[in-house]
């Protein structure tokens, strides 16, 4: 196993290629994400707004929505996902804006650099033996005193969920589903503060809860 290419990485890179097109179709739209996840968004762009401590990094940026409305909110921004479709499919979707493949283990990125990050649902599918160096990626690559707005699907005991079909396509990809202490530890370790937690319930036809945190690296 390579140490920068580890099999879950490749895993998640070979699902999201394939599941890209109808996974973009369903989830590429901006009003379409909850009112209450909008607001942890748009508040973390006011945060970032405010410190001007360089661009923000949209790590698992998908569709590139979540991207794009950073940008029209006057934030400079650019996403990185673990799959070539999704960055081809996102910037034909936003060709203003920058998308690059890369993962969040492994960030071909200089240090202290970043004035902020998002995460929005891509820590899901990082086991646990490799969230700490997820994590101590995201503390190297931004300034001292900047942000990373974490996002994530919880059960409350942790789980690991596996799929094998998604939108009718055979894939392989695995989600763990972890409790938000379970991931707030690491940050912690990794050099973080953990400043704001909020979490929720299901809402729609969500079958689980979700978790928001801002963790801050010390000035």
């Amino acid at each position: 196993m390579n140490a920068e290419n580890p099999d879950f990485i490749r895993a998640t890179r070979t699902a999201y290629d394939t599941i890209a097109e109808p996974y973009t179709e369903q989830f590429s739209d901006w009003a379409g994400i909850p009112t209450l996840d909008r607001t942890q968004i748009t508040g973390f762009a006011e945060l970032v707004r405010e410190q001007s401590k360089g661009p923000v990094a949209d790590i698992g940026s998908g569709p590139g929505h979540v991207t794009a409305r950073l940008a029209a909110l006057g934030i400079p921004v650019f996403g990185v996902d673990v799959s070539p479709k999704m960055v081809e499919l996102a910037r034909r979707a936003h060709p203003d804006l920058r998308f690059h493949v890369g993962s969040m283990t492994s960030l071909d990125l200089p240090s202290e650099t970043l004035g902020g990050i998002t995460a929005l649902y891509s820590i899901i599918h990082v086991p646990d033996d490799h969230l700490p160096t997820a994590f101590a990626e995201f503390h190297r690559v931004l300034a001292p005193g900047a942000h990373a707005l974490i996002g994530f699907q919880y059960e409350p005991g942790g789980t690991h969920m596996h799929l094998d079909e998604r939108f009718g396509h055979k894939i392989s990809l695995d989600y763990w589903l972890r409790a938000p202490e379970a991931v707030v530890e690491p940050l912690i370790k990794a050099g973080f503060e953990v400043i704001v937690r909020v979490l929720r319930e299901p809402l729609g036809d969500e079958k689980l809860s979700r978790a928001y945190l801002v963790a801050r690296k010390p000035a």
